[in-house]
């Protein structure tokens, strides 16, 4: 049987020392092996610290890259409550813009009654001050070396040079020769041929060249959705051509919000023409092509009205061509900036918001310094600067030569055309029959919904 006495077992000094140095055997082996350890994870991470680094900036120049793709258009067009809330308030709105002259509320655009308008009669347009009688546009034929300094077309597809087989290669001392005014006068205009691009199909080409009245637009890169024109009176619906140009990428853009071209080739009031190979990477530079050629797409109208894409018009074409061309003796009408009057204080504006590279800004304010450009300009006694989203046009010789001449300065230059069209109206001798509108004739004549969405650049 147990007892509860505790049993005892001894340990002698000799045995005692032994198992001492035991565990201190084993304590300095395990201290030996975490010291290793530490030493190998210290070795591995300056072994491999440069491949970290190198990593790290891979995924984040790709993550960079994906960030910028989806904000240039990638990512489905979504608006915000509030920018969904401004597109639907100015959305189809008829409601006149008035001003207060002198005390007394008036029409910022008087736009004649649908019966006046009804019985009016188109004129030829004229410019019996202007020198020039007569323009003959250079083709490639006329360019020798352009073959042979460029290559295919799908080389063009860059910036660096913004020359291409569509614009042709001009020297400083050509540009220079542009400029004189004769009585007829050869000039560089875009060479619209299977090399230089633009590409418009023959179906397309005839209907535009039955045009005598052209209201045109044009969306590159799917950038802006189609607003349908109002206002509209039977005559001008009878006289007058809507046009507006896409390329592929609008056209998928436009289908899958359920904007489907018909089988006519018309989305309600609009004629959509569909353009192929564009010639610019720079969507804002293929957008210049309408708005500034309208007299070569269509080589037989008689006037044009320009209106940007982030606009709905909402007047009366006949009305308008005879509010600010007509009956102002003018060959000219083109919305005047809001903001600035002087060409240097624009170029610092453009600079600020990040719209144009501040050294292709530098360079072109340097050669119109040289060339002698005031830093006030102002015509008739009116602000020089144009702000440019409605341009309204006769097409006589003179008013295609500016076109021609401003289209080759945001070709050589920055594309912001702001910048251009003073020096050109400046650096143009003869031009005068110009109507400068007021801000409040451009509100008049269109809803303004600003850009939806950023264009998508073209693919090279």
């Amino acid at each position: 049987m147990l007892n509860n006495k505790s049993i005892s077992i001894a340990v002698s000094d000799e045995e005692s020392d032994e198992l001492g140095r035991m565990r201190v055997q084993v304590r300095r082996k395990r201290k030996k092996h975490h010291h290793r350890f530490k030493n190998g994870v210290v070795r591995n991470l300056v072994r491999y610290w440069p491949l970290f680094w190198a990593l790290v900036i891979f995924l984040g120049a790709i993550g960079l890259l994906l960030y910028e793709a989806w904000t240039i258009g990638w990512k489905s067009p979504q608006l915000n409550n509030s920018e969904l809330a401004a597109v639907n308030n100015y959305l189809n709105r008829l409601d006149p813009i008035t001003e207060v002259v002198r005390g007394v509320t008036q029409r910022c655009l008087p736009i004649l009654s649908p019966e006046q308008l009804e019985h009016l009669e188109v004129p030829v347009p004229q410019d019996s001050t202007s020198p020039v009688k007569k323009l003959i546009y250079t083709t490639e034929n006329d360019a020798p070396l352009l073959g042979r300094r460029y290559n295919t077309l799908s080389q063009e597809h860059t910036d660096a040079t913004r020359f291409n087989l569509f614009t042709g290669n001009q020297t400083l001392d050509q540009r220079g020769e542009m400029f004189k005014v004769n009585e007829t006068v050869t000039i560089n205009c875009g060479f619209y041929s299977e090399s230089g691009g633009f590409k418009i199909s023959n179906e397309d080409n005839n209907y535009m060249k039955s045009c005598d009245i052209v209201v045109s637009t044009c969306a590159f890169g799917g950038g802006d959705d189609l607003y349908q024109p109002i206002g509209m009176s039977e005559a001008s619906l009878q006289k007058v051509c809507f046009v507006a140009f896409w390329d592929e990428v609008t056209v998928s853009t436009q289908e899958s919000a359920e904007h489907r071209i018909g089988e006519d080739g018309f989305i309600g009031k609009w004629r959509i023409v569909v353009v192929r190979d564009l010639p610019f990477a720079d969507q804002r530079l293929n957008g210049k092509i309408p708005k500034m050629l309208a007299h070569r797409l269509f080589p037989h109208s008689k006037y044009s009205i320009w209106v940007d894409s982030k606009s709905q018009f909402r007047r009366d074409p006949l009305g308008v061509l005879e509010a600010l061309l007509w009956r102002t003796n003018s060959v000219l009408a083109i919305s005047e900036h809001g903001a600035r009057s002087s060409i240097y204080d624009e170029a610092k504006a453009v600079v600020k918001k990040n719209k144009a590279k501040p050294e292709e800004v530098e360079v072109q304010l340097t050669q119109y310094r040289s060339d002698g450009l005031p830093e006030d300009k102002r015509f008739n006694g009116k602000k020089a600067l144009a702000e440019a989203s409605v341009i309204v046009r006769g097409h006589t010789p003179l008013t295609n030569m500016f076109m021609c001449l401003w289209f080759n300065e945001v070709v050589r230059f920055t594309s912001r055309d702001q910048l251009s069209f003073p020096y050109v109206l400046w650096r143009l001798k003869g031009l005068k029959n110009i109507n400068m509108f007021p801000v409040c004739t451009r509100k008049d004549l269109v809803n303004s919904m600003g850009h939806i969405r950023k264009a998508m650049p073209l693919s090279i």
